[in-house]
């Protein structure tokens, strides 16, 4: 890649049909990510102000930490499961060979 100018990089970059993909399935862990802070935004504080006598209490839990922490840790692991046997695609890293799609 020596002497090779920036532009017929980026050329490079856009002739490459695996930029597109990677950038999709980069949104999507973005996505993924937005979506874990909401759920544990929204029930660690959404369900944790007030006094402490006036919570629910789960399995020994704040109902707030559970659903936050406990109920969000296995929304995610199922939603990183399904996007990665669904969504994503599988691309070598070397140019040469095909790929599924």
């Amino acid at each position: 890649m020596e002497g090779m100018k920036r532009s017929d990089k980026r050329v490079k970059e856009k002739e490459d049909k695996r930029f597109p993909i990677a950038h999709r399935e980069a949104l999507i862990g973005i996505g993924l990510v937005v979506i874990n802070f909401l759920w544990w935004y929204g029930f660690a504080f959404g369900l944790g102000d007030g006094p402490v006598s006036d919570y629910d209490w789960i399995m020994g839990m704040p109902a707030w930490f559970f659903y936050s922490c406990i109920a969000g840790f296995l929304l995610m692991v199922v939603l990183v499961v399904v996007v990665v046997r669904y969504m994503l695609t599988d691309i070598p890293f070397d140019g040469e060979e095909e790929y599924r799609e």
